[in-house]
């Protein structure tokens, strides 16, 4: 049985964060006296005392919303990095990025140019090319064409049968009755 020294947690809260880099910053604390004292790792420290120095306080705040970046935003980040003697993470820091984020646009950027940088839409393709919305536009569009059918179909029926009421009514009036007439006793 192994006994763990430090807790395993991925996220932790901006307010824990900002008063482990204030102690960082103002106190005579090594980011190893801080990890003892903490429990967290030396290295995720010293990330959160980067990216503060670099970001300010909102940098260890969690973001809410999906962020999307521009194929010119990701070019420079690739150019700073290969022009400068930072690290991966460190220009991760500076542009407030993942550290992965950095490296995979680079060695997209290496294999296949500037086009790949481009936005690429996420998730599986729908089965259907239509969505939710312009599927009921066509089916209350197609049922809308069934019934303008139907009211064709029974207006043509209408007027043929008024037709030939018409026809029999004009050739009772010239003709007559086509039966004979029985007598009354």
């Amino acid at each position: 049985m192994f006994n763990l020294n430090f807790t395993i947690c991925l996220k932790y809260k901006p307010e824990l964060k900002a008063q482990i880099v204030h102690e960082y910053l103002s106190t005579a604390q090594s980011i190893n006296d801080l990890s003892e004292k903490y429990h967290i790792g030396e290295s995720q420290i010293s990330r959160w005392v980067q990216r503060y120095q670099l970001n300010g306080p909102n940098a260890l705040k969690p973001r809410r919303h999906k962020r999307n970046f521009t194929a010119d935003f990701k070019l420079s980040v690739i150019n700073y990095y290969q022009t400068h003697e930072d690290s991966m993470a460190e220009v991760a820091a500076r542009f407030d990025i993942l550290p992965s984020q950095v490296s995979i646009w680079r060695s997209i950027f290496e294999r296949e140019e500037i086009t790949a940088l481009n936005p690429q839409p996420k998730g599986r393709p729908p089965k259907v090319n239509h969505p939710k919305k312009q599927r009921q536009q066509l089916a209350h569009q197609s049922e809308l064409d069934r019934l303008k059918e139907e009211l064709a179909k029974k207006n043509q029926e209408l007027y043929e049968t008024k037709m030939e009421r018409d026809i029999l009514k004009k050739s009772l009036s010239l003709f007559g009755s086509l039966r004979p007439e029985r007598k009354r006793k």
